[in-house]
């Protein structure tokens, strides 16, 4: 394997990963926003863990598209020097024996 499909491979687990851990934090949050007396506790709590989870979002997408352009970038390269010399894939790549 190449060191850059290495590279993606770790990035594409990186990115379940925290998808991952994204479903492990939000797993405790609580559907009912609380805004009533005597709730005044959990509301930051509620923020706090707002913003966790919108960075957690944030970096996930970012990963998600890194993780796609570049594994979209190898298989254009692949496909690039496949096309200029056939001789470096295998033989089953275009045709069956």
């Amino acid at each position: 394997m190449t060191p850059i499909v290495m590279i993606w491979v770790v990035l594409g687990v990186a990115t379940l990963g925290l998808a991952l851990y994204r479903k492990l934090i939000s797993a405790n949050e609580e559907d009912v926003v609380h805004l009533g007396a005597g709730e005044e506790r959990q509301i930051p709590e509620q923020a706090a863990l707002a913003r966790k989870l919108d960075d957690i979002d944030r970096w996930g997408k970012i990963l998600t598209l890194v993780t796609i352009g570049l594994g979209v970038a190898i298989g254009i390269a692949f496909m690039y020097q496949a096309w200029n010399d056939p001789s470096s894939v295998p033989n089953t790549f275009f045709r069956r024996s």
